[in-house]
């Protein structure tokens, strides 16, 4: 396991002092074989309910966009391009994260990507008095008020999250 770096500001975390929204930052040792927001919510002891993953999307009118969703729940596609008033949305391939947002697999933060995209918040946050979501880099996560990176990423909640299917 590579040890995260020393956690010098991302672009997210910049971007929130500029905003001076509170947060704190978390980190972990980064295992490259599991790169999931449920494996980061076991290194951090948070419940994985609570650590948003980044999903870097596109819809057919709206074109590239993201979504914050719990790190156990799968993206409802359907309802992703609903919520940003497109007919269809899919996946962008992983390929296209870093060239788009800037960001690696493991550290896509809905903050701070080299372009604002739409952002859409899985409406479970609002359940929440604080929610993890990446600093930008692989092994950092900020943890701060749903309402607060709501306001930080002009985000929207919506329905997005389905829980994955148990055999």
């Amino acid at each position: 396991m590579a040890r995260a770096k020393a956690a010098a500001k991302t672009n997210a975390a910049r971007m929130l002092d500029e905003l001076g929204i509170p947060y704190t930052i978390h980190e972990s040792e980064v295992d490259l074989s599991d790169l999931s927001a449920v494996a980061m919510a076991r290194k951090i002891g948070a419940d994985p309910e609570q650590v948003f993953k980044t999903l870097v999307a596109r819809g057919d009118r709206t074109g590239v966009l993201m979504a914050c969703l719990p790190g156990s729940a799968e993206l409802d596609l359907k309802a992703l391009a609903q919520a940003s008033g497109n007919k269809h949305a899919e996946m962008v391939q992983l390929k296209e994260v870093q060239p788009l947002t800037g960001y690696l697999r493991g550290g896509c933060s809905p903050l701070g990507a080299k372009k604002a995209y739409p952002v859409f918040i899985d409406e479970s946050a609002m359940l929440w008095d604080e929610i993890y979501v990446s600093a930008g880099q692989r092994g950092v996560q900020l943890k701060l008020a749903p309402d607060d990176l709501l306001r930080a990423c002009q985000a929207s909640y919506a329905p997005l999250a389905r829980t994955p299917h148990r055999p």
